[in-house]
């Protein structure tokens, strides 16, 4: 018997190419900062301090916690 799977490089089955999950992160995060700019400007606001993150790494946050859920099968 010959093993198939000594030449494959794709343990885990059909993987979504990487260009298209930059794609959709960059999509969220370009959608994220308006609201995370808000979200922040509402918590300066309302503590009267500025959060130990800013808008950008919020709404990185959001993009790195959204994009793999659309990928999961």
């Amino acid at each position: 018997m010959s093993d198939h799977t000594a030449g494959s490089h794709d343990h885990h089955g059909t993987r979504t190419p990487k260009a298209e999950y930059y794609v959709y992160f960059a999509l969220i995060f370009l959608v994220a900062i308006p609201l995370a700019t808000l979200a922040w400007t509402w918590s300066v606001a309302r503590h009267a301090r500025l959060p130990v993150h800013g808008p950008l790494a919020r709404a990185w946050r959001e993009a790195e916690a959204i994009t793999p859920e659309i990928f999961r099968p």
